[in-house]
C-alpha cells in the first residue's frame, strides 16, 4: 500500500476511474463484457483508495490543510480551484464509497435484465459524484459533485425501479434540488462576503479561507438555515423525510445499497464540513430543535417501521432513525458524540447496506418483499440466514459489533453535552436502541423464522452462491473488526475532530467578541444625550 500512497494525484484517480470506466463501457460490446469491466473498474477504484489510508498521517494533520492535496487554478480573477485532498473526516467516508462500489456491481449481476450499459455507466458516474463530494475543499466542487449525484439516481430508480418509480425519482429529484439551491444562494453570499472581507475583495469558495471569515451573528443565521436546510434534507431528517421510503422502495438493489450506504451521508457529511464551522455561533443557537427533530425521528422511524409489513420499507425508515442518531452526535458539540457520529455513518453503511442487499436476494427468489410471504426459510437457506442474523444484530446495536461503538459514543457524547446535554434527552434516544431491536428482530423472526410450508417455494428456495457470498461477506468482517477493534478508524478521525470543535469554539468566541465591540463603537445620536 506503501507504492499505492505514492502514485502522484491518487486522490483524482480515486475520483475519476469510476467516470473514466462509464467512458469506456460506451465501447464495451456485450452485457457480459459491461459487467466485468464495470467489476474490473470498481474493483480497481478500492485497490488504489487503500492508497489513501495508507499515505494519511493521522498525527501530522494541522489546522492549516489536508494531506494528499491536489490545486489546480479554475478561473482567473476567482478563487474557485479544483482543491481535493484527505483528512479525518472524509478517508473513511470515501473509503466506504470505493468498497461498495465492486459489492453494488455483484449485487446487479443477475438483477438487472434490461438496458445494463446504461446501468452500470451510471452507477460509475454516481460513485465519482459522491467521492468528489467527499473529497472536495472548495465550496464551488462541492456544489458540482453535491449535484452531480442527482442525474444518475433520477434514471436509476426512474428506469430500473419498481412500479412507482417515476414518482419515487420525481419525488426524489425535486426535495433534494428545491435544497441545493437555497445552498447555492448561501454559496454565492457567502463567497462575495469571506472575499470582501479576507481574501483582497476576490471571490471564494476555498474551504480553508471561508472558515477564516467570521461571519456576523446575523448573517450567520440565515445561512446556517439554507445550508442545513440542503443537508437535513438529504440525511434526510424528520421531517424531511418523506422521499426516503419511496425511493427505497422502488430503487433497484444497487440503487437502494448505494443510497442508504453513501448518499445519505452526504447530508450529515455537509452538516460537519460547513454548517459546523461556517455558523458556529448559528449551529448552537439551533442546536436544541435540531436536536429534538433528531429525537423525533429517532421514535417515529421505529415505531413506523415496526408498522411495516414490506420488509425493504421497514429497513428504509430504520435510516430514518439510525440517521437521527448520528444528527444527534453532530449538534452535542463533544470529542466523543462527533467521533461517534463519523463511525456510525460508516456502520450504517454497512449493516443496512448488507441488510438491502440480503432482502434484495430474496426478492430475487420469490420476487415479493412482503415479510408474510415467507416464514421458516432459515431451514431452507441456512447460509443466508446467517447473514440476515448478523447484519440484524449488527444494525440493532449488539455489543461487540459494529453498530454498538457509534451508538454508545453518541450517547456517551450527548450526556456530557454543555449543549444539548443531560440524561433526559439521552434516556429519550436510548429508546431507539431500544425500539430497533423490536421491529428488526420482529422482521427477523417473521421472515426466517416460524413454520415452513413444506409445499410453498420458501421450502426449495436456494441458498446463496459463491457470488452472493462474496459481496456479503467483506462487509460482515468489517462489522465485526469495528465492532471488536475501532481503534485503528477511530484514531484516524480524532484529531480532525479535536482541530475541528477547537476551530468551532475559537469562531465562535470570535465572532461574539466582534458583535460586541460593533456595539460599543456605535456613534452616539442626539437623542442618546441625556
Amino acid at each position: 500500500m506503501d507504492f499505492l500512497a505514492s502514485l502522484p494525484h491518487l486522490v483524482s484517480w480515486v475520483i475519476f476511474l469510476p467516470a473514466i470506466g462509464a467512458l469506456v463501457l460506451l465501447f464495451v460490446p456485450s452485457d457480459n463484457a459491461v459487467r466485468w469491466t464495470s467489476l474490473g473498474v470498481t474493483v480497481l477504484t478500492f485497490l488504489i483508495s487503500l492508497g489513501l489510508w495508507a499515505g494519511f498521517d493521522a498525527e501530522a494533520l494541522s489546522a492549516t490543510g489536508p494531506q494528499l492535496v491536489e490545486q489546480v487554478q479554475w478561473f482567473p480573477g476567482v478563487d474557485i480551484t479544483y482543491f481535493v485532498g484527505i483528512d479525518g473526516l472524509n478517508l473513511l467516508l470515501i473509503l466506504l464509497t470505493t468498497l461498495l462500489g465492486p459489492i453494488i456491481v455483484l449485487s446487479s449481476w443477475t438483477y438487472i435484465g434490461k438496458q445494463i450499459k446504461g446501468y452500470y455507466a451510471l452507477l460509475l458516474i454516481l460513485e465519482t459524484g459522491v467521492l468528489g463530494v467527499f473529497a472536495s475543499f472548495d465550496l464551488f466542487l462541492f456544489y458540482i459533485f453535491f449535484e452531480l449525484t442527482l442525474i444518475p439516481m433520477y434514471f436509476i430508480i426512474g428506469i430500473w425501479g419498481g412500479e412507482n418509480r417515476i414518482y419515487a425519482a420525481v419525488k426524489f429529484v425535486i426535495y433534494t434540488l428545491f435544497g441545493s439551491l437555497l445552498m447555492l444562494v448561501g454559496v454565492l453570499w457567502l463567497g462575495f462576503a469571506a472575499g470582501d472581507a479576507v481574501n483582497d475583495g476576490v471571490f471564494t469558495t476555498n474551504w480553508y479561507t471561508l472558515v477564516s471569515y467570521s461571519i456576523p451573528l446575523g448573517a450567520q443565521t440565515w445561512l446556517f438555515l439554507l445550508f442545513a436546510l440542503a443537508f437535513c434534507i438529504k440525511v434526510p431528517l424528520f421531517p424531511f423525510h418523506t422521499w426516503l421510503p419511496d425511493a427505497h422502495v422502488q430503487a433497484p438493489t444497487g440503487g437502494s445499497v448505494v443510497l442508504a450506504g453513501v448518499l445519505l451521508k452526504m447530508g450529515t457529511y455537509g452538516l460537519v464540513r460547513f454548517c459546523l464551522p461556517f455558523f458556529p455561533n448559528a449551529a448552537q443557537t439551533f442546536a436544541w430543535p435540531i436536536a429534538i427533530l433528531a429525537l423525533i425521528g429517532i421514535v417515529y422511524g421505529a415505531l413506523v417501521a415496526y408498522a411495516q409489513e414490506d420488509a425493504k420499507k421497514l429497513v428504509a425508515y430504520s435510516s430514518v432513525a439510525h440517521l437521527g442518531f448520528v444528527v444527534l452526535g453532530i449538534f452535542a458539540f463533544t470529542t466523543e458524540a462527533l467521533q461517534g457520529a463519523m463511525i456510525q455513518m460508516v456502520n450504517h453503511g454497512l449493516s443496512t447496506g448488507a441488510l438491502f442487499l440480503i432482502i434484495g436476494m430474496l426478492y430475487e427468489r420469490r420476487h415479493t418483499r412482503l415479510m408474510a410471504d415467507y416464514g421458516g426459510i432459515a431451514k431452507s437457506v441456512p447460509i443466508l440466514t446467517f447473514f440476515m442474523v448478523f447484519s440484524v444484530l449488527a444494525s440493532v446495536g449488539l455489543p461487540g459489533l459494529n453498530g454498538f461503538v457509534g451508538e454508545f459514543l453518541i450517547l456517551l457524547g450527548t450526556f456530557k453535552s454543555e449543549v444539548i446535554g443531560g440524561w433526559a434527552i439521552t434516556l429519550i434516544a436510548t429508546t431507539g436502541v431500544i425500539f430497533a431491536a423490536v421491529y428488526l428482530l420482529t422482521m427477523l423472526y417473521k421472515t426466517f423464522y416460524g413454520e415452513l410450508d413444506k409445499d410453498s417455494p420458501n421450502a426449495t428456495m436456494p441458498d446463496l452462491n459463491a457470488r452472493e457470498i462474496g459481496l456479503l461477506l467483506p462487509l460482515a468482517v468489517l462489522m465485526f473488526w469495528l465492532g471488536f477493534g475501532p481503534a485503528p478508524f477511530l484514531e484516524k478521525s480524532e484529531r480532525t475532530v479535536n482541530l475541528l470543535l477547537e476551530t468551532i469554539e475559537t469562531k465562535r468566541i470570535a465572532a461574539i467578541e466582534a458583535e460586541r465591540e460593533a456595539v460599543v463603537a456605535l456613534p452616539l445620536s442626539a437623542d442618546d444625550l441625556p
